[in-house]
């Protein structure tokens, strides 16, 4: 496949000038409202009535990303009275399973959301996606993305889907509690086993993680793989001069086991999912979050609101530079090639992107959006967090991105099941390896 081999790409691509925001561009003026695209014909005929589905992976209706999507949904709805918007939002996970099954039997939703790079390849390779290229062409939507962000759900030249977030992974932390506990914020995961170890003492619970969609304990797993392997280690698995058995993999899976055993996640991880891990953290539960920076708007829209800061993973054994991030391409809207109302689902995608900056801005949610945000942050009230976290931004060198948006479905299939694994079960961190490492052989002959 000619185009994206993302797995090939620097990474660093999404950031830089790319991943900085404008933060006093117009003096705290995010720009006029855009006027919306309507579906009525000059000399007041009305189109046909017609339905669009979309599927998104927003489920909390009291999420600030469920509120911002379902504002620009209603919105366009009450400019095009003649098109209904049904909304289909679920959890990641089912919505990628939900995704497969629809895809297999050609009945995917007009509107939906696919992952970047290798996990939307096969979407893209059967077909099952529309070019967006018509869309970014139109009153200069491509213009409004992040340098490199496109890169990642570009095939062939073809644009397939529209990325809502450009982010990195964090440590986000309750202030109050870590002063309860007398811990200092952690430069080394030392530091933070002691820290795990300290808030178990007090009956705080360390960190959380939803582990139910397993893509959460891999982002954390692989961020201590960027710091012990360094930027670009799954690009040369790919290439195959290197394989899993490396030292430096054994030696994640055996830091991230350490970091169970020491309970450094709550009690019964597998059994939550994003939202419920994630409410542990919101509600004053737990004393650390790693997650990407788009969670920052629910930081700011909960009971712990003010109280939260935020800090680079640690260094791992010494190794590692803290200015290097697990990198968040996010996800991308795409369009079913055989919606049958494919203009129109392309008309409200269009809109969708073009006030999505603005909205998620208005929401204090614009932290990590894709798109160039026009406005002062600090001028507009956005929190100390997201100022924090937007200084961040601003010292980024590189990374990685995720497994599973970098190997081959079948093998990252088997990653996920590994790690999750390592909740529950005690296994040789070499057999880990090594099933890894069968996986990809069998995979990528």
């Amino acid at each position: 496949m000619k185009g994206l081999n993302h797995a090939k790409r620097n990474s660093a691509l999404l950031l830089m000038s790319g991943l900085l925001f404008v933060l006093t561009a117009c003096s705290g003026n995010n720009g006029g409202t855009v006027q919306p695209t309507t579906a009525v014909k000059e000399g007041g005929e009305s189109k046909k009535q017609i339905t669009l589905t979309f599927q998104n992976h927003y489920p909390d209706a009291t999420d600030v990303q469920h509120k911002v999507m379902r504002q620009i949904t209603d919105d366009y709805m009450a400019a095009n009275p003649n098109i209904k918007i049904e909304v289909d939002s679920l959890n990641i996970d089912q919505q990628k399973i939900k995704l497969k099954t629809q895809a297999a039997s050609n009945d995917m939703p007009d509107i939906t959301v696919v992952n970047a790079a290798a996990q939307m390849a096969p979407f893209v390779d059967g077909g099952k996606l529309a070019p967006l290229n018509d869309i970014l062409d139109r009153d200069g939507l491509g213009e409004s993305f992040h340098s490199g962000i496109l890169d990642y759900y570009t095939f062939d030249d073809n644009v397939y889907a529209l990325p809502d977030g450009n982010n990195i992974a964090v440590i986000y932390y309750n202030k109050e509690l870590f002063e309860q506990a007398g811990v200092a914020i952690p430069t080394t995961f030392d530091d933070l086993i002691k820290a795990a170890e300290t808030f178990n003492s007090k009956q705080i619970i360390p960190m959380v993680v939803g582990e139910k969609e397993t893509w959460t304990g891999s982002y954390f797993f692989m961020n201590i793989l960027l710091r012990l392997a360094g930027p670009g280690y799954l690009s040369e698995v790919q290439a195959k001069t290197k394989d899993f058995m490396d030292p430096a993999f054994v030696q994640s899976v055996a830091k991230f086991r350490e970091f169970i055993e020491a309970k450094g996640f709550q009690e019964g991880a597998t059994s939550y999912d994003y939202d419920s891990a994630e409410s542990l953290f919101t509600s004053g539960k737990a004393a650390m979050y790693f997650m990407g920076t788009w969670a920052t708007g629910a930081m700011d829209d909960a009971e712990i609101k003010g109280k939260v800061g935020v800090f680079p993973f640690p260094t791992v054994d010494g190794k590692g530079d803290l200015d290097e991030y697990m990198l968040g391409p996010g996800t991308g809207f795409a369009l079913s090639a055989n919606s049958p109302h494919l203009e129109e689902a392309k008309d409200f995608l269009h809109y969708f992107m073009t006030n999505y900056p603005k909205v998620s801005f208005e929401f204090k949610n614009a932290v990590g959006v894709a798109q160039v945000v026009q406005g002062d942050f600090a001028q507009a009230g956005y929190s100390q967090l997201a100022i924090d976290v937007l200084d961040i931004f601003k010292k980024v060198k590189g990374g990685d991105i995720a497994f599973d948006n970098t190997m081959d479905p079948s093998t990252t299939q088997t990653h996920l099941n590994s790690i999750q694994n390592l909740f529950v079960s005690s296994i040789p961190p070499e057999d880990t390896a090594r099933e890894h490492q069968n996986a990809f052989e069998t995979n990528n002959q």
